[in-house]
């Protein structure tokens, strides 16, 4: 796995840990663990009125019984309401095997003060019993263990930068096609160059310019295209689409980044690897070459 699939895996990892809720997010941690884990995982389903005996899986090796919890919206007293069900719950089923409780959550800005103090208290209560929270560091650290076929399996296939250096002009056909269709101003400007300075200037992540580096390397290739085209209007029609979606996404106030992999998912990146790093290059062409995102204002030099 090179450094394009890691942050593409990233990136995907981000999305379904942030969009999936209640029971996709319990499905899906216990793809993850299962991957992460092997045979050393045992998945527990619900299992008529007995439920699943509060343990959504667990690991026999360190004798850890996990559970889930992903509301759409986490309220303090339902969290500690449900800490306390599913902790002594587990307890009671599997006492004899648990020397360890994790409660796996998904707000990946923490817990809030008083149930963190509440999950203090038990460990205190019922020490040598280990608890332990996992969110979203823990388990895209999780995540970020896997080989790439089990990468692969939970999130699909990433292009890698063998597969960008080897684009050719063909490649970049769908995704011109795709931006080709919509509606440019006439009346807009030309492209303008933005300044070096440009990535610093909107905060964007060093993940994004990773993106925007390996895109890059054939940029030249998405000039030509533009160049040899029949439609000399053809380049500009599409950096009218990018500049429109950009004022629209720019208009909701979202974080550089955020606007970044909206722009991303604009160009055309999903689909099988090669249309990925096809779409990479378009974007990261446009970037360059016309006036999405800000430039810097240059600092006037005093005279000495």
């Amino acid at each position: 796995m090179d450094e394009l699939q890691r942050s593409i895996y990233v990136d995907r990892f981000r999305l379904a840990f942030h969009e999936k809720k209640g029971t996709a997010f319990q499905n899906w941690f216990v793809l993850l663990a299962g991957h992460a884990f092997g045979p050393d995982f045992e998945e527990v389903r619900p299992y008529g009125p007995y439920g699943d005996l509060k343990c959504d899986g667990r690991r026999i090796s360190s004798g850890s019984v996990f559970q889930c919890y992903a509301p759409d919206t986490m309220k303090e007293a339902d969290l500690i309401t449900k800490v306390d069900a599913d902790f002594h719950g587990a307890r009671a089923h599997w006492a004899g095997n648990m020397q360890e409780w994790v409660f796996v959550h998904n707000d990946g800005r923490g817990l809030p003060p008083n149930a963190v103090q509440h999950l203090d208290g038990l460990r205190q209560a019922h020490a040598p019993l280990q608890i332990a929270t996992w969110s979203e560091p823990e388990l895209l650290a999780l995540a970020m263990m896997l080989d790439l076929s089990a990468l692969q399996a939970l999130f699909g296939p990433a292009a890698s930068i063998a597969i960008v250096d080897r684009l050719v002009m063909s490649d970049l056909v769908p995704i011109i096609e795709a931006l080709e269709r919509q509606e440019p101003n006439p009346s807009d400007p030309p492209l303008t160059p933005p300044s070096p300075e440009k990535l610093e200037k909107n905060a964007l992540s060093e993940e994004s310019g990773l993106f925007l580096r390996i895109g890059r390397r054939k940029s030249a290739l998405v000039e030509s295209f533009f160049r040899k085209s029949p439609r000399p209007d053809l380049g500009e029609r599409i950096a009218e689409a990018f500049r429109q979606r950009y004022a629209e996404l720019k208009a909701f106030d979202l974080p550089a980044d955020t606007i970044f992999k909206h722009l991303q998912d604009y160009a055309g990146f999903n689909g099988e690897p090669k249309r990925q790093g096809a779409a990479l290059a378009v974007l990261a062409y446009f970037f360059d070459s016309c006036d999405i995102f800000e430039d810097p204002i240059a600092t006037p030099v005093e005279a000495s």
